[in-house]
């Protein structure tokens, strides 16, 4: 192939073959794939260390911030952290898009989130020698314009260049720009150029990019990435530059929803010690819906030998199953299971003699208290707790969709009551009296993520219902456009009057 020399110093190879059509494409939707890190993990972003593959994903408004997985097959994931147990200073709200890259003996993660003194979305770098040890936070690497989003590093001769997403919230297409980085990463090294640009104005995110056979292929997804209207797919374009030009492949989408799960997208390509290339993707489950958020999913890439384009076929049959949870908080740390809406309450957590005490601050305008969730792994599940001591504070079960919307049972007093927050009102839909000092057992019963039932009980074999006036207590209004609502443990009250649990469990049925 013909080599060039850019004028900005970078390198890039012209155009050597046509655009072809491949001669077969695989009906995915015949395959049956489950996810391999089930529960809320949007962009999900891998890579492989030796024989350890390591991934995390966006974390949105929960802390601990983007939760750390670590597998040796990519079908069976444990969580070993979190990247940040603090909140990096400089930052605000909305942990989107995490990459992670190793590069010369250090673990890099680049990521978005919002800047404290404007709101901007920026993108921001952390560095590590060991990620179960968790990431030293270096700083806003990149400022652009309205945001800057979508991170993704490449190593390619010697030198790091880093691409991302552009004028999102501008009155002009999007553009998938990139740009060099400085060799300890930490730093943008050169001008940026455009990668591709959305014309069609259907929407351009979540892209990454492998180089296979003298050729990049930039992988890249379309349409509506969230919520109910949600619309993604994978589209891919060649080029032989990693500048470009970019052809887009005219079979366009590589891939899309399959027969269970839908808008599919935003993931990262990771080769296998065998040199196999997976795809770790989001997709919404068509049977759960938003409920369970974006779940991880795996696919394998297989490329055309005829013409060099890729498809992609789900994985998943053989992934880990769905395990209940139980937490008889008989450690002293906080299991990792747990994160909290940072935006609107810090938690104060003292783990003690198999009891959790929970209080904490709310924020302003947080009509629901301080919570502890747990990312629910399927639409149908119970959730149980005993509250372990009396007092005036509100002290129960919750399913969280943020501080303005959410709806629980719980004690205070001697009364057990149902509650909502619903567009910012509270209201106590069912209350009863207990009697005086009871260590009190309560339930909540969720099927398809949404419809709730209500109980409680002294002894934890019988239980009262609470009822609501409905078959079951409709939950529908619960997500937030880009994650989903999260069953937990709730405080609300003073500080000095917190909320003691012996036990927490979420059983899936």
């Amino acid at each position: 192939m013909a080599v060039a020399e850019h004028q900005s110093g970078f390198r890039y190879e012209a155009p050597g073959r046509n655009t072809l059509i491949p001669t077969n494409r695989e009906d995915s939707s015949r395959r049956k794939e489950n996810p391999v890190i089930p529960g809320d993990l949007a962009d999900p972003s891998v890579i492989r260390k030796g024989d350890v593959y390591y991934a995390t994903g966006t974390s949105s408004e929960w802390a601990p911030h983007f939760p750390l997985f670590q597998s040796r097959d990519l079908l069976h994931w444990r969580q070993i952290g979190y990247v940040f147990s603090q909140t990096p200073a400089w930052a605000s709200a909305s942990f989107w898009a995490p990459e992670l890259f190793y590069w010369k003996g250090t673990y890099y993660v680049y990521y978005v989130a919002r800047k404290k003194s404007d709101g901007i979305s920026c993108i921001g770098v952390a560095t590590s020698k060991d990620p179960a040890k968790g990431f030293t936070d270096r700083g806003i690497l990149l400022e652009f314009g309205k945001e800057a989003i979508d991170p993704f590093v490449i190593a390619e001769d010697g030198r790091l260049y880093m691409t991302w997403k552009a004028y999102g919230l501008d009155e002009r297409p999007i553009e998938l720009l990139v740009a060099r980085l400085s060799d300890d990463g930490l730093k943008v090294d050169s001008a940026h150029y455009t990668l591709l640009r959305d014309d069609e104005k259907k929407g351009l995110e979540g892209q990454c990019l492998v180089r296979r056979n003298g050729y990049y292929y930039l992988f890249y997804s379309v349409g509506n990435c969230c919520g109910r209207g949600c619309s993604y797919e994978v589209e891919v374009a060649q080029s032989a530059s990693l500048l470009g030009p970019y052809t887009k492949f005219p079979g366009n989408p590589v891939f899309s929803e399959t027969a269970d799960w839908k808008c599919t997208g935003h993931g990262t390509i990771v080769t296998s010690k065998e040199g196999k290339d997976f795809y770790l993707y989001h997709a919404y489950s068509k049977t759960d819906d938003v409920y369970t958020g974006r779940q991880g999913m795996l696919g394998e890439l297989r490329w055309d030998a005829q013409t060099g384009w890729p498809r992609i076929r789900p994985l998943g049959e053989k992934a880990g199953t769905i395990k209940n949870f139980r937490d008889d908080f008989s450690k002293t740390a906080l299991s990792y299971a747990w994160q909290w809406d940072f935006r609107n309450s810090a938690p104060r957590v003292k783990i003690e003699k198999g009891n959790l005490s929970l209080s904490g601050l709310p924020g302003v305008g947080n009509r629901t208290g301080t919570v502890l969730t747990v990312r629910p792994l399927d639409g149908d599940y119970e959730i149980s707790t005993e509250v372990a001591n009396h007092n005036a504070s509100l002290k129960g079960l919750v399913l969280y969709g943020d501080a303005g919307q959410s709806v629980g049972v719980g004690v205070k007093n001697d009364t057990v009551q149902v509650w909502e927050v619903k567009k910012g009102e509270r209201s106590v839909l069912q209350e009863s009296v207990i009697p005086r000092g009871e260590h009190l057992q309560l339930k909540m019963k969720v099927e398809k993520g949404y419809q709730c039932r209500f109980y409680w009980s002294k002894d934890g074999n019988t239980w009262n219902p609470l009822k609501t006036g409905e078959v079951y207590y409709n939950g529908e209004f619960l997500p937030p456009w880009d994650r989903s609502p999260r069953p937990g443990l709730m405080h609300q009250g003073a500080v000095a009057a917190p909320a003691d649990f012996s036990y927490f469990e979420m059983r899936y049925r």
